[in-house]
């Protein structure tokens, strides 16, 4: 049987936001308080592709019970966020997240962030940009751009997207209309636990990336690889390697699981590497329990 989440605590509401080039626009998140007190912080759970925040869906509330307020909105241009044309970078779109919850969601405390794939691509900028306000990182299930495993991935066979996602228009006018066949590639091809999506879950994401734009902003994501790698590179030339304590995640059947301990070395001043086994890439929908224990066993140690 399919497990169904407990959403009795759940609040789902759209902020407006300005970001730092003027542009408004509408973010889209869950919200979870926890009835614990003291509460022992915050977690911002930052989806991949192609998932919205209903990939956390169960998830969500155990964090929540554990003590802690769990925020996790769909990223701009996913799910019942705005889709604008520009601002795909992940110094972007980690700005955005920053902003909703500093200034709309007024949350003043560090905040534990966990990001998984186009996630985890942005959580890693978020701790660079915002150190301050980061209480922890944790995040994975990607080759993080500037990065030497990127620059090996981007060229493989199993992730051609890397490449076909920045052709212009070509994929837009392919994709049309076949919206679920092409999703449901993506999780046939890296699930290890086949029963984890159902087909009311495909339908869920079906749904998210055939609005009007979707699918152009996914893309868009993706055509902002090169910049982010430029990004990435130069702020650790420029900064050093991340401070913030850090785990990278990775199922145990993740493409990438054996180059964690390379990426966490290249990227953070120490850190931690776990592994989820019984999971492919999907982790907190193909293993949650597993997924809820590594996260509350890291956040738990550090201060928030």
């Amino acid at each position: 049987m399919t497990p169904q989440p407990d959403t009795t605590r759940w609040v789902q509401r759209i902020a407006t936001i300005t970001d730092s080039s003027g542009l408004q626009i509408r973010l889209n998140y869950i919200s979870c308080p926890t009835h614990l007190r003291p509460q022992k912080g915050t977690i911002l759970l930052i989806h991949g592709f192609p998932q919205t925040s209903y990939q956390f869906r169960l998830v969500i509330t155990p964090l929540s019970d554990a003590g802690y307020n769990v925020v996790a909105p769909d990223y701009r241009g996913a799910g019942q966020s705005s889709k604008p044309l520009t601002g795909y970078e992940k110094t972007q779109m980690a700005e955005d997240l920053h902003i909703l919850v500093k200034d709309h969601l007024k949350i003043t405390e560090k905040v534990h962030v966990v990001g998984h794939d186009i996630g985890g691509m942005i959580a890693v900028p978020y701790a660079y940009q915002y150190a301050e306000d980061v209480a922890s990182l944790i995040w994975g299930e990607c080759p993080l751009p500037g990065t030497k495993v990127y620059e090996e991935v981007k060229t493989m066979a199993e992730a051609f997207h890397f490449v076909f996602h920045q052709v212009p228009d070509l994929p837009e006018m392919l994709i049309a209309g076949r919206e679920r066949e092409y999703i449901k590639h993506y999780f046939d091809k890296q699930l290890s636990n086949s029963a984890a999506i159902s087909p009311q879950d495909l339908e869920v994401y079906t749904m998210a990336y055939s609005q009007p734009g979707a699918m152009r902003a996914a893309l868009g994501v993706y055509r902002a690889f090169e910049r982010d790698a430029e990004d990435n590179r130069r702020w650790l030339r420029e900064n050093g390697k991340l401070g913030v304590p850090s785990l990278l995640m990775m199922g145990g059947e993740f493409l990438l699981v054996s180059r964690a301990e390379e990426m966490r070395e290249e990227v953070h001043e120490g850190g931690e590497v776990v592994v989820i086994e019984g999971s492919g890439h999907y982790i907190a929908e193909e293993n949650p329990e597993a997924f809820v224990e590594a996260v509350l066993r890291f956040v738990g140690n550090q201060g928030a």
